[in-house]
């Protein structure tokens, strides 16, 4: 049975070095996704999101082994981070950041997979499930590396990033700031974690 993991399928995308900044091109992929607003820690939309998201992706993959005949392992949490002033992602002010938590999905994902996923999920009753949308996302052109550490400890990684790597190639950010989370919070050491953080950019 063919068994798909998109770090693998994806190694460009989701295996950058420690420390690193690379540049790379990021297609069009598709993604459960919700939106909401405040600090992660905190807010209670940020845990209702993730409530639905995952028993959903989990659903996802048992209809596929079931009906497909093909197995994948469930992608790693991501989310696309904004706010009206971006600096306070360096100072980590996180009542005002705007986010949107995402799972990619593979290819072979359809609309009604997504739909049969919902009724199966529905009667547990997830607050955020309606609001979860199956839709594509894509970054185009990124700045990436992997940041190892505490999420707090991001700010000093993000500052070189925005104002000495990206100018020094010619480049300006364009979308939003990107993070994909190849740990598990609850089982891991903050200094242990791993987040790829990832920055849209065109150009001069």
């Amino acid at each position: 049975m063919e068994h798909y993991d998109i770090k693998k399928a994806r190694r460009e995308l989701y295996a950058p070095k420690h420390g690193v900044f690379t540049l790379v091109d990021v297609p069009e992929l598709w993604f459960l996704k919700v939106d909401g607003h405040g600090d992660p820690n905190t807010a209670q939309q940020y845990r209702e999101a993730l409530e639905a998201l995952y028993p959903l992706s989990y659903a996802i993959r048992k209809i596929c082994k079931a009906t497909l005949g093909r197995v994948h392992t469930v992608s790693p949490l991501e989310g696309i981070w904004w706010a009206q002033d971006m600096s306070t992602f360096a100072s980590r002010q996180k009542d005002d950041w705007d986010w949107s938590m995402m799972i990619a999905q593979p290819e072979y994902v359809t609309g009604d997979i997504v739909s049969e996923a919902h009724e199966a999920v529905r009667p547990k009753a997830p607050v955020a499930l309606d609001r979860v949308r199956f839709e594509p996302h894509t970054d185009g052109l990124s700045v990436q590396t992997l940041h190892i550490g505490s999420y707090d400890d991001e700010g000093p990684v993000l500052q070189r990033m925005h104002e000495e790597y990206i100018p020094s190639k010619g480049l300006t950010m364009t979308g939003r700031h990107h993070e994909i989370y190849l740990s598990d919070a609850r089982k891991t050491a903050p200094e242990k974690l791993r987040t790829i953080l990832r920055q849209p950019v065109k150009r001069l």
